[in-house]
């Protein structure tokens, strides 16, 4: 079988503050941002890579954040974190991103075990909504 991740949804309270931290800290491309922005897309999202996208939903508890999925009591439940795999470059120049906009990391780690094996170094720290991102590289 031939699996891949097609997208997460991040339940956000700000949909363009979240879209703003995703774009300009983060550094990942916006998909249908403008659209969004103009009002014609229920919600923005980020490409992580060619075949993988983070959607940017609005939390709102009186809407029945069951009812896009249709599983009672399972919709908005937190996860511990989702990790993002970069160049070591990248991860250098995102650690500057992070400092300059006041993003805190609040974890670090070194020969961590992932996707592709043992990455060499691992940063955490949370998105505008408190969700968990793990950055790492692998040489």
């Amino acid at each position: 079988m031939d699996v891949r991740l097609d997208h997460l949804v991040c339940w956000v309270s700000d949909q363009l503050d979240s879209l703003h931290f995703y774009e300009q800290v983060i550094g990942l491309p916006g998909v249908r941002a403008e659209a969004f922005r103009e009002g014609k897309a229920a919600f923005p999202s980020v490409r992580v890579s060619a075949e993988t996208i983070l959607d940017l939903m609005a939390y709102d508890a009186s809407m029945g954040v069951d009812e896009g999925t249709g599983v009672k009591g399972s919709a908005g439940h937190p996860i511990n974190h989702f990790c993002l795999a970069v160049g070591k470059e990248d991860f250098d120049e995102l650690q500057v991103r992070l400092k300059r906009h006041g993003v805190e990391i609040t974890g670090s780690g070194v020969n961590s075990f992932g996707a592709q094996g043992i990455a060499p170094e691992t940063m955490f720290f949370p998105d505008p909504d408190g969700n968990v991102l793990e950055v790492r590289y692998y040489e």
